[in-house]
């Protein structure tokens, strides 16, 4: 990646839109230019849909649920981690090192969502135990990691050296 391609990502990111006359806007890089380069992140992997951004709590999906999850598996973890994934509600989850093996992020309409989440959580064979936090309030919670950088930081952390 390029300054261009990072500068138009942030702007993306903070815009919360991929409309080219909006990114011109914002970066002053010529809209053919920034056609060419959303195809090319695109192809690239790097930017993966055109999903909108949804307000989960005016969606009506406002619990969230952080779930520490131990497991007995042999093998590759990533079997284990494919079930839960499949769980209803489940939005995120990581392999970990420490005590717990994975942690869970599940984002459900009420309290017999979690119930119904944990019965799930029970009936996968290799989860030995799990410990649920419920969120009171998100005081952070953004789909766009790259409003939490400055564009100097992008710049000089993603900017390939050899483009320059």
């Amino acid at each position: 990646m390029d300054e261009r391609d990072v500068r138009l990502l942030k702007a993306i990111s903070d815009l919360g839109t991929g409309s080219p006359e909006q990114l011109h806007e914002e970066t002053d890089i010529p809209i053919s230019t920034i056609h060419y380069r959303l195809n090319s992140l695109r192809e690239a992997g790097i930017i993966e849909n055109d999903l909108y951004d949804l307000d989960l709590d005016a969606l009506g999906l406002g619990v969230t649920v952080v779930i520490e999850v131990y497991t007995s598996y042999s093998g590759s973890y990533r079997g284990v981690a494919t079930e839960l994934e499949e769980i209803e509600g489940v939005t995120q989850v990581f392999f970990t090192m420490g005590e717990y093996d994975f942690m869970v992020l599940a984002r459900l309409p009420d309290s017999d969502a979690v119930e119904r989440l944990i019965t799930d959580f029970e009936a996968i064979d290799e989860v030995d135990r799990t410990n649920s936090t419920f969120v009171t309030s998100r005081t952070k919670d953004t789909p766009r990691p790259l409003q939490t950088y400055s564009l100097d930081t992008l710049l000089d952390a993603l900017v390939d050296d050899e483009s320059e």
